[in-house]
């Protein structure tokens, strides 16, 4: 129901004795290609985060993007069940789309809305950034009251008042149609621990702290303020502040593979991709296969074709590099990867047939493939990986009998 993406519910547990039988069986008839998403995960990692945040410090769940590709109205509205009524999207759109579907708190537009649609943001009771002053300007010639975060440029330069503007920030505090809700900047290096990095927060930090010190001593009683990212809270844990802005994290992923941070929480993937093994082909010593001819055999081999492609938002960075597991045995992909489908080999691994399942992120067995990984092995991030997770995954919620 989110954004056109399919949703299909599986209860663990003790809920139906047979579901995971009838699941297995089934699978292969009712999906093509499918993620599973495992809201103990989220929950545990709401868990996990509370404990390394100061205590008056609240969560602000970063669901922009169809919550990372995990589903945005299925994240939030388990996300109110655990008591978090703060999230923060990217567009207008992502907004409305998140209150037309009963998500209740408040709702940050982290991005640039013209204001001509200040109606909007009046109807739908949403909260929108100041991206600049100009646009503050434009907002408050509407004369519509609206919900406002302003937004602290502390050196990212993307958008934002600098802190220099002293006297026009000051200024908004007194426009009769803002409810002045937060006040917010943006660590452009807080995931670095080089030392040059680290200073270049620090400076962020102070240039923040100075601003906030004066509008205090101006005589304006502060709004809710946060700093923090993910990565804010893992390598300045200490920070106090009223909301952390949590995205990434809250997936049970870090941006990139095997980093250091001051902070481990015990987070787990919420989300794993599963396919299946469409049809087996053979091919003799010689032949070449997929667009591009890029992959040769060296002699005989045994191919499995997945219904999986780049416009599923799995990389097509990843042709000829890349694997999966079948059997709990990794599957190496060969030639190009296809708008919708791929190639393994499975040669090695005895018994494959049509309908096997097919890991592409998750465990199976032994092995395990991490969003990091892949998101490493096709030269991007994780975020950006899974945001691209496209709508025809259907997404089969693992749900414990505590979330009926």
């Amino acid at each position: 129901f989110s954004c056109g993406v399919r949703y299909f519910l599986y209860f663990g547990g003790d809920f139906m004795e047979n579901t995971t039988k009838i699941f297995e069986q089934k699978r292969q008839e009712i999906f093509r290609t499918w993620a599973e998403l495992d809201l103990n995960a989220l929950q545990q990692n709401v868990s996990e985060i509370k404990k390394i945040l100061p205590d008056s410090c609240q969560i602000m769940a970063v669901v922009k993007a169809n919550a990372y590709g995990h589903g945005d109205v299925l994240i939030s509205s388990h996300l109110n069940q655990m008591g978090i009524y703060s999230f923060a999207v990217a567009t207008l759109e992502e907004a409305i789309h998140l209150r037309k579907f009963g998500i209740e708190g408040s709702i940050l537009i982290l991005g640039y809305t013209p204001s001509l649609y200040a109606p909007e943001l009046m109807q739908y009771d949403l909260t929108q950034t100041v991206a600049d002053f100009s646009h503050a300007q434009e907002l408050a010639e509407t004369k519509i009251p609206i919900k406002v975060e302003i937004k602290i440029d502390t050196g990212m330069h993307r958008l934002g008042i600098t802190p220099e503007h002293k006297k026009e920030i000051v200024s908004l505090f007194s426009v009769p149609t803002f409810c002045i809700c937060g006040m917010y900047t943006h660590l452009c290096v807080a995931d670095s621990q080089e030392p040059e990095d680290i200073a270049f927060s620090q400076k962020q930090l102070e240039s923040f702290k100075c601003l906030t010190d004066m509008l205090k001593a101006a005589g304006i009683s502060l709004p809710p303020l946060h700093v923090q990212s993910s990565y804010g809270v893992l390598n300045y844990p200490s920070l106090k502040y009223d909301f952390a802005r949590i995205g990434i994290l809250l997936y049970g992923c870090h941006s990139q593979f095997e980093e250091s941070c001051l902070m481990n929480p015990d987070v787990r993937p919420v989300l794993s991709l599963y396919s299946h093994v469409a049809l087996i082909r053979e091919v003799d010593e010689g032949d070449t296969v997929g667009y591009g001819r890029t992959y040769k055999a060296r002699r005989k081999r045994r191919l499995a074709v997945i219904p999986i492609g780049y416009a599923d938002g799995y990389p097509r960075s990843l042709s000829n590099r890349g694997y999966v597991l079948i059997h709990g045995q990794r599957a190496r992909i060969v030639g190009r990867i296809c708008m919708d489908q791929m190639i393994a080999d499975v040669t090695a691994i005895e018994n494959v047939c049509v309908s096997d399942r097919v890991t592409l992120i998750g465990k199976d067995g032994r092995h395990r493939i991490y969003a990091e990984e892949l998101a490493a092995l096709s030269q991007t991030i994780t975020n950006e990986l899974l945001s691209r997770l496209g709508s025809r995954i259907t997404r089969v919620l693992l749900i414990d009998k505590k979330f009926e």
